[in-house]
């Protein structure tokens, strides 16, 4: 799981990269932002999530 929210957090900053090069109106841009800044916090939320999972699996007794 941790791998796949850095490849979100790589892909969220890709997606607002190209919206600010590419992009010319702004309120497309913007929508693209805010869908980057999105893709952002879902892989954050991955990242955080696969941290914490071994230490809570460790607390119950269970192997991972």
């Amino acid at each position: 799981m941790k791998l796949a929210g850095f490849l979100l957090l790589l892909s969220g900053w890709l997606i607002v990269l190209a919206a600010v090069a590419l992009l010319p109106q702004a309120g497309t841009r913007a929508a693209f932002l805010l869908a980057g800044v999105g893709v952002e916090i879902v892989g954050l939320v991955l990242v955080f999530r696969g941290q914490t999972e071994p230490a809570h699996n460790q607390a119950r007794g269970e192997r991972g």
